[in-house]
């Protein structure tokens, strides 16, 4: 079974458009997925989840989206804050933090606060998040720390990087599998470097229709991969 399990949340659109319904009720219907699965998405020893919620192409988006979006978020926090600190799950989230409501923030800050010391199940949000800027950001540290005499460039490999990217709030930074919803087979400026080696699982099945049966084909779709790193087997 995977340590790591990662999910492009994708098709709420066109969930909404089959629908005649707006984007905001697509989004909301997505928002009930992830609330109404959210414990059987640890199950089977699954460590850790990550849930790309929200890129920074996101901010985009048209008309009162945007607004929309960071007002669901700061609900869902709300809302199952309690349930994920009685499960025993840590709440980390990742990405740029400049344009996100300060309520927000607070509501983030005080989840990774109460929840910080939970150990055996993680929960990861991805939110204002781009791979290429958490590579460029570990970048810039690594720079930094050069120039400061702290470490010298012979000594960076890939474990040093492996630290200085935002995943390294989790046990087990890389996904082991990654899922994108909607069919689309593309991962979007998400986990760049830490997908390297990821099994790359594309459903047609919109996002708010990916309930438990739909999680549990992708995990059975995983454990009948043959997993090589690189290497012939």
């Amino acid at each position: 079974m995977p340590k790591h399990v990662a999910i492009i949340l994708d098709g709420h659109r066109r969930w909404a458009e089959k629908r005649g319904l707006g984007p905001n009720q697509g989004q909301e219907a997505g928002a009930r997925t992830v609330m109404e699965n959210i414990r059987d998405y640890f199950s089977m020893g699954i460590h850790t989840v990550t849930l790309f919620a929200f890129s920074t192409g996101n901010w985009g988006r048209p008309g009162d989206e945007v607004p929309y979006l960071m007002e669901m978020f700061e609900r869902i926090a709300k809302s199952e804050m309690p349930n994920l600190r009685r499960y025993g799950v840590k709440v980390s989230v990742i990405g740029k933090r400049t344009n996100i409501p300060e309520s927000l923030l607070d509501l983030i800050r005080e989840a990774e606060e109460a929840t910080k010391n939970n150990k055996e199940k993680h929960l990861i949000w991805a939110l204002d998040y781009s791979g290429k800027f958490d590579i460029l950001q570990a970048c810039k540290s690594l720079a930094e720390k050069t120039k400061n005499g702290l470490i010298n460039v012979e000594d960076i490999d890939e474990n040093m990087m492996d630290k200085e990217l935002m995943t390294s709030c989790s046990e087990f930074p890389n996904p082991d599998l990654l899922i994108r919803t909607s069919g689309e087979q593309r991962i979007s400026n998400f986990y760049l470097w830490q997908s390297a080696y990821a099994e790359l699982y594309f459903p047609s099945v919109l996002w708010p229709d990916f309930g438990g049966t739909e999680y549990l084909e992708a995990l059975d779709w995983y454990q009948k991969r043959q997993r090589r790193f690189g290497r012939r087997v």
